[in-house]
C-alpha cells in the first residue's frame, strides 16, 4: 500500500518557519513567516517526522517495533503472525492469516488516506513472483541496467564471478582508475547481493580497494557484471 501525501502528516516537534509561498502571500502581513503545525514537502525533518507519527499509531493498536530493523513491526494475535515493513511512504505486509491483513487496511484507512496497490510484484528494485510453490525474488530489471549505466551491455559472457584461484592484490604498481566510477559499481553490486549470494564474496574482496583502484580491480569487477549479463535472472 502507499500512503498519500504521507510527510504532510508528520507531526514536527521543534519550531520551523517558512517564508510565505508566492501566491498565498496574507495581505495584512505580507511580510510575515509561517510557523508550521505539521511537516511539508522538503522539510528536512518531514521523512523522521513522519515515521515518528505512523510508529507512534501502530505501536498504540498493538504493533511491536522491531529492535534491529526499526521500520518493521510485528502484531502477534490467536498464534497468527502479522508483519509490516515501511519505507518512506510504501508499506508492505502479510500474514499467516489473510483476516488480519484485511483488518490492517482497514486500520490505515481509518486515520491515513492510502492507495492499495495489490499483490506486492516489485519492491525497491525486487521483483517478486507469488505462487504456490513460494516465493521468487530476483533484480533482474536492476541488472540490465546496470549493464547499460556501466556500458557492458554488449559484453561477453563469463560463467563465474571471479576465476578459480585468482587472488587480488592492492596492486600498489598498477595502473590507476576513476574511483567515482569504481565506487559507483561496487556500490551497485553491493545493493545486487540483497537477491545474489552468488556474487557477495567476489563483490566484497572487490570492495576493498575501493580506496585507490587500479586497473586489475577494474577487471575484477567488470568480470562480475559480464557474469551477470549471463544469469540476469538468478535470485532467491
Amino acid at each position: 500500500m502507499d500512503v498519500k501525501c504521507a510527510f504532510l502528516h508528520g507531526e514536527i516537534d521543534r519550531d520551523v518557519y517558512i517564508q510565505q509561498p508566492p501566491g498565498f502571500e496574507d495581505p495584512q502581513f505580507p511580510n510575515h513567516s509561517f510557523k508550521l503545525q505539521k511537516a511539508v514537502y522538503g522539510l528536512k525533518q518531514a521523512p523522521r517526522a513522519w515515521y515518528s507519527t505512523l510508529s507512534t499509531f501502530l505501536e498504540e493498536s498493538g504493533f511491536k517495533r522491531g529492535s534491529i530493523d526499526q521500520t518493521l513491526f510485528r502484531k502477534i494475535l490467536n498464534k497468527h503472525l502479522l508483519i509490516v515493513q515501511i519505507y518512506d511512504d510504501d508499506i508492505i505486509f502479510g500474514s499467516t492469516d489473510e483476516s488480519l491483513s484485511i483488518k490492517f487496511v482497514d486500520l490505515m484507512k481509518s486515520k491515513f488516506e492510502m492507495s492499495m496497490i495489490g499483490e506486492m510484484t516489485t519492491f525497491l528494485g525486487l521483483q517478486v513472483k507469488q505462487s504456490s510453490d513460494g516465493i521468487f525474488i530476483n533484480q533482474e530489471n536492476y541488472v540490465k541496467n546496470l549493464l547499460t549505466r556501466f556500458s557492458l551491455d554488449k559484453s561477453n559472457t563469463t560463467k563465474t564471478p571471479m576465476a578459480f584461484g585468482y587472488k587480488l592484490d592492492a596492486d600498489l604498481n598498477g595502473k590507476p582508475v576513476d574511483q567515482k566510477k569504481y565506487r559507483g559499481m561496487i556500490g551497485s553490486l553491493l545493493y545486487l547481493i540483497a537477491s545474489r549470494p552468488d556474487i557477495m564474496f567476489s563483490t566484497c574482496v572487490c570492495a576493498r580497494y575501493q580506496a585507490n583502484p587500479m586497473e586489475s580491480h577494474a577487471v575484477a569487477v567488470k568480470r562480475i557484471f559480464k557474469y551477470l549479463k549471463g544469469t540476469p535472472s538468478l535470485g532467491l
